[in-house]
């Protein structure tokens, strides 16, 4: 379980992502993500940022165009958080909203029959 330091840093780092993306990005595909969390290892050197997007690209598509951004994102949140190093970022789909719905269609199909 992570301490309540990394856990206030993991916070902190997938809220500025998000104001970053929302201010700051150019590429439309970048503003069409939503960030949802963000796990960062214990020495803070590594960051993996789930996200989710309403895009009709394919998860793995998006989630390279994505990667690829994220040195411009490392060095806005460099400047906007106060963090002896910054961790280097991971961006990772996450399939957690589609695997909720799927959950909620076969309770739905077993309440039906």
């Amino acid at each position: 379980m992570p301490s309540h330091k990394i856990a206030k840093i993991s916070s902190d780092i997938a809220r500025v992502i998000s104001e970053i993306i929302f201010t700051e990005a150019k590429d439309e595909l970048l503003k069409s993500i939503t960030i949802t969390g963000c796990k960062v290892s214990r020495d803070l050197s590594y960051a993996k940022v789930y996200f989710t997007s309403l895009s009709n690209l394919d998860k793995k598509s998006l989630v390279k165009e994505v990667n690829e951004a994220s040195s411009f994102i490392r060095g806005e949140l460099a400047q906007r958080l106060e963090l002896r190093h910054t961790p280097i970022l991971e961006f990772v789909y996450d399939d957690s909203i589609e695997y909720a719905e799927n959950i909620e269609n076969i309770i739905k199909e077993i309440k039906e029959k």
